[in-house]
């Protein structure tokens, strides 16, 4: 098989960092387009936020998996930055893209089942409609539909990856906040723990993305099994060496979130408890990915059959 050349922006971050050592393991040359240099790939320094960013040489793949997220926007500007970086930040990197002088023959978009603004459902398909508000979400729709309108003007083959909660060493985000809650034995189940949610691993969500590329289109990537928070806590608690977690009664919950909404807004910083956590802790949320099974050959692991790696 022909050697490729991937082009990566994010391979820095958390998810980028297997990525790139995905592509690199199976004998890929791979350029990294970020803030800084990752090892075993080519590095072009640039900021999706600056308008005369370059890409550096063609290449035939680009994966774009940088990106905004796992923040909390209580100003004006923390909700601008959304869209400077996932919305607008994409469009840079199109037009730089043409600027090369020969188009990829595919661009993978690294997104988000934020895009459909849910708090609850059961195995929702692709074809959901999209009604995120907030400024994650949107700005991920925008990119999402800048990414669709070029390919189709340009002739180049796209793919979008809509994700879930992604896990693996180092996680950042809701999945972090909780490996760290239960390390200091700190954390509780509301509501017994009952809700489901959709999850994927990293090293999965890598090793698919080529043949993403390859074929196109819009999936969702899930471990298939959708763990609840209870099977979830207790599997990492057990790895942490750890007790399970104890249960939050819901009305107690609900009256410490209103607390937490209060310093929350008067503070500017992020607390652990608040009406936004305990929606999402009591509230099934999970993504079918059966059009992956089928048009890519998806076939993942189980999370909860690798949380020892996990750990920090």
């Amino acid at each position: 098989m022909q050697r490729r050349h991937y082009l990566v922006t994010g391979g820095s971050g958390f998810l980028g960092r297997y990525i790139v050592g995905g592509l690199v393991a199976q004998g890929e040359a791979v350029t990294v387009l970020g803030r800084r240099p990752v090892e075993g790939a080519a590095y072009v320094p640039g900021d999706l936020c600056d308008a005369q960013i370059e890409p550096g040489p063609a290449c035939d793949v680009v994966v774009h998996a940088a990106g905004l997220a796992h923040v909390v926007p209580h100003t004006e500007e923390k909700r601008a930055r959304f869209f400077a970086v996932n919305a607008e930040g994409t469009k840079r990197l199109l037009q730089a893209l043409e600027r090369t002088g020969r188009l990829p023959q595919a661009v993978v978009l690294v997104s988000t089942v934020a895009v459909y603004g849910r708090q609850t459902g059961t195995l929702l398909d692709e074809d959901t409609p999209r009604a995120a508000s907030d400024p994650y979400g949107l700005s991920k729709r925008m990119a999402e539909d800048t990414l669709t309108a070029w390919g189709a003007a340009c002739g180049v083959r796209t793919g979008i990856v809509r994700l879930p909660l992604v896990a693996g060493h180092g996680a950042p985000g809701n999945l972090g906040a909780l490996i760290e809650a239960l390390a200091r034995g700190r954390y509780l189940n509301v509501g017994g723990g009952a809700a489901r949610r959709s999850m994927v691993r990293a090293e999965d969500v890598a090793a698919i993305l080529p043949e993403v590329a390859r074929v196109g289109g819009v999936y969702h990537l899930t471990d298939g099994y959708h763990p609840s928070y209870a099977a979830l806590s207790a599997a990492l608690a057990e790895a942490l060496g750890r007790r399970p977690p104890r249960n939050l009664p819901l009305p107690l919950a609900r009256l410490g979130a209103r607390l937490g909404d209060a310093v929350e807004a008067v503070t500017g910083r992020r607390v652990p408890l608040t009406r936004r956590t305990v929606t999402k802790l009591t509230s099934t949320l999970t993504f079918s990915d059966t059009r992956a099974r089928q048009a890519l050959g998806w076939h993942p692991a189980a999370v909860l059959d690798h949380v020892v790696d996990l750990i920090p």
